[in-house]
């Protein structure tokens, strides 16, 4: 389905919403008989949820397994790998800390007071308090086949880091030939994940009906601040990764982010990161970046440096929990931002990946998963935003560790103003749609 398709069908299930669940909320005679007709909207919710839950476990398996494996041994990729992974972690420490600052500061989601969902206990959700011997020792998957089965999301992790690295090591046919495999498995996860989210209209419908007959038209507020509140945290990201760039490349920053516009169009008329990717590495390259730098450090950022997808998870996290009024401990916030450090690494190119980072999360610290309704109304939204900045933060990263390695070439002027700012309209159709 293609992006402006879904866009508008997306616009005319929340709008669709908004009138049911208003013309339910008037109608209903009691507040019991407008949870329970709240109740029938939720199926549809409940059915979308537990599709982008089925996609989970393959899709970061299949990622990192494929990703570790070809990312190769010698002593060159190793010090370029070592630069931008550092890069990585400090670019994503930084987003999610933005992230939870700005949710602490805003509080968008406070005056909601969302009573929490009788569903909690058929979902299996864990409600005791996460400490840290439970979580280390939780980390470490003692049957790989049964961590798939509960999307645990950690353990996938680590067992995908330790297969990935096996097999990147093994240089026989048969290797090759299973990393082929799980290059393809990628593609086919994409394509499903296309499948799950042509039901997203529907899944919109259900939320905002759902709400709204509940809640009254009092929400739509409250789906405004959400909004405001995560563009402002954008904007502080930006500022951060511009200085941070700007630390590094001085001047050249300022005509990198003029170059990049295109793939920034392209990313955020489509809410994929993987839609830019083409133009971005070509205009990376007529910056003057090294292809050879351009080839491993961008794919592997698509992999380990999503600063939009980061400051959107902590956000997101943060404000579910304060609308069903969940009290969580700076420690624990903290915890969450290191969990979701590592969890949301991996499922690059897929759009409203976030959206499945935050649903595997949030169960591990007592917050409901269906509270991923009160944000599916603007999901689209959000994620034009956090994509753009996707694509920005890898531009920036690459260009980075490019002028560490002494591998941004001199560009001549002429060249550098034909920045393909305008893209043409063709580009603007999805690579993966969703």
């Amino acid at each position: 389905m293609k992006m402006n398709r879904l866009t508008s069908w997306i616009g005319i299930a929340m709008v669709l919403g908004i009138v049911v669940g208003y013309i339910c909320n008037t109608q209903a005679g009691s507040p019991d008989a407008a949870k329970e007709i709240a109740s029938y909207f939720s199926i549809l919710t409940d059915i979308f949820l537990r599709l982008i839950k089925m996609i989970i476990a393959p899709l970061i398996l299949a990622t990192l397994v494929s990703g570790l494996a070809g990312m190769g041994d010698s002593k060159t990729v190793g010090r370029i790998g070592a630069r931008a992974l550092g890069w990585f972690v400090c670019a994503s420490f930084c987003s999610l800390l933005l992230g939870l600052i700005f949710a602490n500061l805003l509080q968008p989601g406070a005056a909601l007071s969302v009573p929490l969902p009788d569903s909690g206990a058929a979902l299996n959700l864990k409600t005791s308090a996460l400490n840290l011997k439970d979580f280390i020792t939780h980390v470490f998957p003692k049957n790989i086949v049964e961590a798939m089965a509960a999307n645990e999301i950690l353990q996938i992790l680590v067992f995908s880091v330790f297969f990935g690295l096996a097999l990147g090591h093994l240089h026989n046919q048969a290797a090759r030939s299973l990393v082929n495999t799980m290059e393809e498995i990628v593609h086919v996860m994409l394509k499903v994940t296309d499948y799950v989210m042509r039901f997203a209209p529907v899944g919109v419908f259900g939320a905002v009906a759902s709400v709204i007959t509940t809640q009254g038209v009092g929400m739509l507020v409250v789906f405004g601040k959400l909004l405001f509140g995560f563009c402002v945290a954008l904007g502080a990201l930006w500022l951060v990764l511009i200085a941070a760039g700007y630390f590094v490349l001085g001047k050249e920053v300022f005509r990198l982010l003029k170059m990049v516009r295109g793939p920034m169009l392209v990313g955020f008329s489509t809410a994929s990161s993987e839609s830019a990717y083409p133009k971005l590495m070509e205009q990376l390259e007529k910056f003057g970046v090294s292809s050879r730098v351009t080839g491993f450090v961008l794919p592997l950022g698509y992999s380990f440096n999503l600063d939009g997808s980061m400051i959107y998870t902590t956000f997101a996290a943060l404000f579910i929990a304060q609308a069903y009024g969940i009290e969580m401990s700076l420690t624990t916030q903290f915890t969450m931002l290191l969990v979701l450090m590592v969890s949301s690494k991996g499922i690059a190119g897929v759009p409203r990946a976030s959206l499945v980072v935050v649903a595997a999360v949030l169960p591990m610290f007592g917050i409901p998963e269906a509270g991923l309704v009160l944000v599916l109304g603007i999901e689209h939204f959000l994620d034009m935003g956090r994509t753009v900045t996707n694509v920005l933060g890898n531009a920036i990263a690459t260009a980075v560790v490019a002028k560490w390695e002494g591998a941004i070439a001199p560009v001549d002027p002429a060249l550098a103003d034909a920045d393909d700012a305008l893209v043409p309209e063709s580009e603007l159709a999805p690579a993966q749609a969703a």
